[in-house]
């Protein structure tokens, strides 16, 4: 079985999401990364977040342009456009749009200041 990665999805779009929310990011992991194939990876968020007055624990998150593959992200400095889908009872709705990028392990998981980088974690090539 694939190790999850961490990512961070950072919500630029409703502007306003970090009014209800106590930040516009993200943290959580994901496993659908692993899948070359995939057009759009779950992420299992580490806390919640309120859109529309409703909680959600996961994102599905698809790049924000035609052409493009989340695949990108490893390559990226800064992030990756994506959209942001909540799931409802009809299915997954995408009503946000953001930046998606690799995160290091929080503090309290890595194994200490020196060891908290991403060398090796492109799933789908031999570790650096």
């Amino acid at each position: 079985m694939t190790k999850p990665l961490r990512f961070r999805v950072h919500v630029s779009e409703p502007f306003d999401f970090e009014r209800e929310n106590e930040s516009a990011d993200l943290y959580g992991t994901s496993v659908d990364c692993a899948d070359t194939d995939a057009d759009e990876w779950i992420v299992e968020l580490e806390s919640w977040f309120s859109f529309n007055e409703t909680d959600y624990n996961e994102a599905l998150v698809a790049p924000r342009y035609v052409g493009e593959h989340l695949s990108r992200v490893f390559d990226s400095i800064l992030g990756f456009p994506v959209r942001i889908a909540h799931r409802t009872p009809d299915g997954w709705h995408f009503a946000m749009t953001g930046m998606l990028s690799l995160s290091p392990l929080p503090p309290e998981e890595s194994d200490g200041p020196g060891n908290n980088d991403f060398d090796g974690i492109r799933p789908d090539r031999d570790p650096i």
